[in-house]
């Protein structure tokens, strides 16, 4: 399964800056009072890009050595995108005010970045440590 490595990396790696993206897209959009976001199909293809996302990722889990997340930076990355997760939902409900939801999508954001960060330097403390060394 290793020799799949690199393949399986891009697929990840390009879920990730799709969902990123089109969440941002979406998240904009709601604020901007456009009511697409809600709709059915972009909320199935957030869904589509998300499973792959999590599938690649899993596949990736399963083919790495165990002593590259010696130090615990996958753990707090997973914390960090299940923020995202539980934060993006509760600001794409339709009885959120504009102030909340704003706050709702700037900490999903936040907490995707963070993750983000924690992914590229292995390393736990994520952005504070891509900034210090």
């Amino acid at each position: 399964m290793i020799e799949f490595y690199p393949q399986i990396k891009l697929v990840h790696v390009s879920a990730v800056m799709l969902s990123g993206s089109f969440f941002a897209l979406r998240g904009l959009s709601l604020l901007a009072g456009l009511q697409w976001p809600r709709h059915a199909l972009p909320r199935y293809l957030s869904y589509t890009i998300d499973t792959v996302l999590l599938t690649a990722a899993l596949m990736l889990l399963t083919i790495l050595p165990r002593e590259l997340y010696a130090n615990g930076w996958l753990l707090v990355k997973l914390g960090f995108v299940a923020s995202y997760v539980v934060l993006g939902i509760l600001a794409f409900r339709p009885r959120r005010g504009p102030g909340a939801r704003g706050g709702l999508l700037a900490a999903a954001a936040l907490c995707f970045l963070q993750a983000y960060c924690i992914a590229r330097a292995h390393h736990p403390l994520g952005a504070l440590y891509l900034l210090g060394g």
